[in-house]
C-alpha cells in the first residue's frame, strides 16, 4: 500500500524517488502549491484596503473570490454595516453558471463546467447551456458579471476581474446584497467603483 502511495505521489511531482539510495524526498510540485498559498496570502492583503474602501461607496458586502475549476471560492469579504446584509464566509463556492464572481471565473479563468444538466437554484438559474454561452460572451464583452436572483432568490451580485502580472485571471472582485435593496440600480452604480478597485488591485499585482 505504501508503495502504491508513494508512486502515485511520485507521478503527481510531490515526492521524488532518489535512484542512489531508493528513498523518496519531496518534490517541486510541493513548491509550487507553497508559492500558490503565499501568493494567494499576499493577495488578501493587497486586497482587503479595496474591500472596504468598496463597502464605503456602495453600503453592500464586498468579496474576494479565488478561481476555481468549475466553482470561484470566497477568500476574504468585509460585511456590510446594514442590519440586513448577505451571506458571505470564507470558502463558500460561488457557482459557475449562477453567481457573478462564478460567471467572471467561468469567462475569464480556465473554469469548465462538467457534462450533464445544469443544477436550477431558483427560476431565474441560466440552466440552458446556449443561453449561459451567450452570457459568457456578454461578460467577456463588458468586463464584468452580475447576476439577479439566480442562485438565492433575494441575493444580487456583481463581479468583475482581477488579473495577475501574466494577464491570467488572479481573483474575482464583487459586491453583493440583498435584492430588496441592491437592486438593477443600486447594481449599476457599484459598478464604477467595483471596476476601479479591481483594476487597482490587478496593478499591484504588476499587470500591464
Amino acid at each position: 500500500s505504501v508503495s502504491r502511495l508513494l508512486a502515485t505521489l511520485a507521478d503527481g511531482g510531490f515526492v521524488e524517488h532518489v535512484a542512489d539510495t531508493g528513498r523518496y524526498r519531496l518534490g517541486l510540485r510541493l513548491v509550487d502549491l507553497g508559492n500558490a498559498v503565499l501568493a494567494r496570502l499576499d493577495l488578501r492583503e493587497i486586497a482587503r484596503p479595496h474591500l472596504r474602501a468598496l463597502v464605503a461607496a456602495t453600503g453592500e458586502t464586498a468579496t474576494l473570490s479565488a478561481p476555481g475549476d468549475p466553482d470561484a471560492i470566497t477568500v476574504d469579504f468585509v460585511q456590510s454595516a446594514s442590519s440586513v446584509q448577505s451571506v458571505a464566509r470564507v470558502g463558500r463556492p460561488s457557482v459557475a453558471h449562477a453567481t457573478a464572481a462564478g460567471k467572471v471565473g467561468l469567462t475569464f479563468g480556465e473554469a469548465t463546467l462538467p457534462d450533464g444538466p445544469l443544477e436550477p437554484f431558483t427560476w431565474r438559474t441560466i440552466v440552458d447551456r446556449r443561453a449561459l454561452a451567450r452570457e459568457v460572451e456578454r461578460v467577456r464583452e463588458q468586463g464584468w458579471a452580475g447576476a439577479g436572483g439566480e442562485r438565492e432568490q433575494e441575493l444580487n451580485a456583481v463581479a468583475a476581474p482581477v488579473y495577475g502580472s501574466r494577464g491570467e485571471l488572479a481573483a474575482v472582485l464583487g459586491v453583493q446584497g440583498p435584492a430588496s435593496r441592491f437592486d438593477a440600480k443600486a447594481m449599476a452604480r457599484a459598478l464604477e467603483p467595483l471596476l476601479a478597485r479591481a483594476e487597482a488591485v490587478s496593478d499591484a499585482l504588476g499587470w500591464r
